[in-house]
C-alpha cells in the first residue's frame, strides 16, 4: 500500500514473517493482508500521507518510521497464543538487528490467569525489561456480549484482555471523537474495555485472588478511523460500507475501522515520535510521559480512561525536555529535565486543556510535579512504575527507596471533572481493589455498571486463542449511537 512506502516509493517494511503458516487455495504461503486489519493498524501508526491524492488527510502518527511485519492473525482475523508468543520471542532475539523500539499488539485473548503466570504477559515483560515499548489494546468488551455494541446499555467492568493486563504494557482504550478535530466533545467509546483487570490465581482453598489492576493506562481515538485499505480484504469485501472511497487506485484506497485495535497504534505511533526526539527514554519513561501529559475526560472514571486521552503535543514536548544523559543521572531525585519544565497545558484548535499531571500505578494513582522534574528509580529498565508503591494485604504506601517524597498517592479511584488527576468525585476507594481482589467478586454492582470476569467468555473482534470464536461487531460498527451517561 502507498501509505507504507517511503519517499521514493520503496517499502518501509524491513522484515516480514508469517507465524500463522496459512496457505492459499493453491497451497502457497499467504503473503498479502487478506483480512485487512493489519494494514489499517500499521498505517494508523506509521502511514505516510501519499494516499487518496489528498496530502496530509490520512497520514499516520509516525509517517517516517520503518516497520517490521510479524503476521499472527490469519485471513479471518484469528490466531493462536502460540503464534503470538513465537513472534514476541522473535522480537526479543532479533529486535536489536532491526532497531525495534516499539511493539504494537492490536489483539487480545481472555485474561484468565494472573499476569504473573500468563505466558503472554511474561513475554511482554521480557520485551519491556529489554528496553522495548509494548503497546496493547485494552479490548472491545465494554458492554455485555448479549447487548448490541453502541446501544445505551449498562457498562461492563473487568474485561481488559491479555496481554493488556500486564503492568509493564501501555494498555490503550478507545475514544469516540465523533469525527471532529476539536477535543471538547471526545468521550470514551461505549465498547472500550474497562478495568480493573480480572485475571487471578486460585489458592489451595479454591478462593480466587484477582489482580484488579487499574487499566487501561490511557485512551486514544479509535472510532471509525480512516486508514489504509488492503487490496480486496475480507473486511471490506464482507462489509462494503467500510470502504471510505478515497481513491480509485487499489494501492491508495482507505477504509474505516473501529476498536481498541485502532487506538493502540495511535499510541504506538506517539511513542515512536517520542523516541525520535529522545532515543534515551526507557519504556517506563515513555509510559509515564504519555499518562502525565494525557487529557482527563470529564465524566469518566479511571477504570474507563486511565490517566486520560492521549496528548501527542504534550508528550513530545515533555520528551524533548528529558535529559539525554540519564544513564549518568540515575540517582533518586536527580534532575530529570535539561531545561525549564514545560507548562502542563496544551492548546489545540483554540481549546486549552490541562495535563493529567499524574500516573496510575496498579491499584491507585500518584500525582506531583516531581514525576516529570526528578528522576524516579521506577523509570529504569527492569522495574515497573508500580514498584514505587509498597503494598500490604490491604494497605498501600509510597516506596521512598524508589520514588521521591514530593509525590502524592491517592486512596480513591476518581471520576474526572476534566481537571488534573485528583480532581473529581470518588468512584471507588482503592481498598476495594486490595486484599488480593477477594472483596471484588464477579457480578458485584458498581455505581454505574456491573463487574465481570474476562474468563467468562470470549468476544473480541480480533480475539486470538487456541480455541475461540471471533466477533467483528466493533471493528465494523464502532459506536452506533450517542454515549450513555
Amino acid at each position: 500500500h502507498y501509505a507504507l512506502r517511503d519517499a521514493v516509493g520503496g517499502p518501509r517494511t524491513v522484515f516480514y514473517r508469517d507465524f500463522t503458516n496459512e496457505v492459499d487455495a493453491a497451497g502457497q504461503p499467504v503473503t498479502g493482508d487478506l483480512y485487512g486489519h493489519g494494514t489499517h493498524v500499521a498505517a494508523t501508526a506509521a502511514g505516510n500521507e501519499k494516499i487518496s491524492g489528498q496530502s496530509g488527510t490520512y497520514s499516520g502518527i509516525a509517517p517516517n518510521a520503518t516497520l517490521v511485519n510479524l503476521r499472527v492473525l490469519n485471513s479471518h482475523g484469528v490466531g493462536t497464543v502460540s503464534s503470538v508468543l513465537a513472534a514476541l520471542d522473535w522480537v526479543l532475539a532479533s529486535g536489536n538487528r532491526y532497531k525495534i523500539r516499539v511493539v504494537n499488539l492490536s489483539l487480545g485473548t481472555a485474561a484468565i490467569e494472573t499476569y504473573k503466570l500468563d505466558p503472554l504477559c511474561k513475554a511482554v515483560r521480557r520485551l519491556s525489561d529489554a528496553g522495548i515499548v509494548v503497546v496493547a489494546a485494552a479490548g472491545n468488551d465494554g458492554k455485555d456480549s448479549s447487548n448490541k455494541y453502541g446501544s445505551n446499555n449498562t457498562k461492563t467492568y473487568g474485561r481488559i484482555h491479555s496481554p493488556g493486563n500486564e503492568p509493564s504494557a501501555i494498555t490503550v482504550g478507545a475514544t469516540n471523537t465523533f469525527g471532529t478535530d476539536v477535543r471538547s466533545d471526545d468521550v470514551v467509546a461505549t465498547y472500550s474495555s474497562r478495568g480493573p483487570t480480572r485475571s487471578y490465581w486460585t489458592d489451595a482453598s479454591g478462593v480466587k485472588h484477582y489482580d484488579n489492576l487499574v487499566k487501561p493506562d490511557l485512551v486514544a481515538p479509535g472510532n471509525r478511523i480512516i486508514s489504509a485499505e488492503a487490496a480486496n480484504n475480507y473486511l471490506v469485501t464482507t462489509y462494503p460500507t467500510l470502504d471510505a472511497n478515497g481513491s480509485n487506485s487499489i494501492d491508495k484506497r482507505v477504509m474505516y475501522m473501529s476498536g481498541t485495535s485502532v487506538s493502540a497504534p495511535v499510541v504506538a505511533g506517539a511513542a515512536a515520535l517520542m523516541l525520535q526526539v529522545n532515543p534515551q527514554l526507557t519504556p517506563n519513561m515513555v509510559k509515564m510521559i504519555l499518562m502525565y501529559t494525557a487529557q482527563p475526560l470529564p465524566g469518566f472514571n479511571m477504570l474507563e480512561q486511565g490517566a486520560g486521552q492521549l496528548n501527542i503535543d504534550g508528550a513530545v514536548r515533555l520528551a524533548q525536555k528529558i535529559r539525554t544523559d540519564t544513564k549518568n543521572a540515575t540517582a533518586l531525585g536527580a534532575s530529570l529535565l535539561s531545561s525549564t519544565a514545560p507548562a502542563p497545558t496544551t492548546t489545540l484548535l483554540g481549546f486549552t486543556f490541562p495535563w493529567a499531571q499524574g500516573i496510575t500505578m496498579n491499584h491507585t494513582f500518584v500525582t506531583g510535579v516531581e514525576l516529570m522534574t526528578k528522576y524516579q528509580k521506577t523509570y529504569a529498565k527492569g522495574y515497573l512504575l508500580a514498584d514505587g508503591i509498597t503494598e500490604g494485604y490491604d494497605t498501600q504506601q509510597l516506596n521512598l527507596t524508589m520514588m521521591t517524597s514530593g509525590i502524592m498517592m491517592s486512596d480513591s479511584i476518581l471520576t474526572s471533572d476534566g481537571s488534573p488527576l485528583g480532581g473529581g468525585s470518588v468512584f471507588m476507594p482503592t481498598g476495594i481493589m486490595m486484599s488480593d481482589g477477594i472483596m471484588m467478586s464477579d457480578g458485584i454492582m458498581m455505581s454505574d455498571g456491573i463487574m465481570m470476569s474476562d474468563g467468562i467468555y470470549m468476544s473480541d473482534g480480533i480475539m486470538m486463542s487456541d480455541n475461540t470464536m471471533q466477533s467483528q461487531s466493533v471493528l465494523v460498527n464502532g459506536d452506533e449511537s450517542s454515549y450513555m451517561r
